[in-house]
């Protein structure tokens, strides 16, 4: 089974900086694109970041010169640093794996229904 587990949430204050991690179980291709989504209370999930093995990437112009994202394959983890946090960024973070391959930026442009994967979320508060 395919396991997606996050780590790195927390609260903030605005302007502050956060790494976020997660780690996957049982899901390797170099392919297919993993990364980030965010759900903000009352709004819809939206993408904001990812990446393929071969370095390929894609982000969300709400978060593009903010946010990074990166992996370590020899780790099977991804991560998230966020720097200059605003209070607009609080949300719940979901690390999720795509089950279509291609280019991420069409990836994330065919929105979660394209993703198979999830893990549980962890929360990010900015004050």
């Amino acid at each position: 089974d395919v396991q997606l587990v996050e780590s790195g949430g927390g609260s903030v204050q605005a302007g502050g900086s956060l790494r976020l991690s997660c780690t996957h179980f049982g899901y390797s291709s170099s392919r297919h694109c993993m990364g980030w989504f965010r759900q903000a209370p009352g709004k819809a999930r939206g993408g904001i970041a990812g990446i393929r093995r071969d370095g390929d990437e894609y982000y969300a112009d709400s978060v593009n010169g903010q946010f990074t994202i990166s992996r370590d394959n020899d780790k099977d983890t991804l991560y998230l640093q966020m720097t200059k946090l605003k209070p607009e960024d609080t949300a719940v973070y979901y690390c999720a794996a795509a089950r279509v391959f291609g280019p991420c930026v069409e990836t994330w442009a065919a929105g979660t229904g394209v993703f198979d994967y999830w893990g549980q979320g962890t929360q990010v508060t900015v004050s």
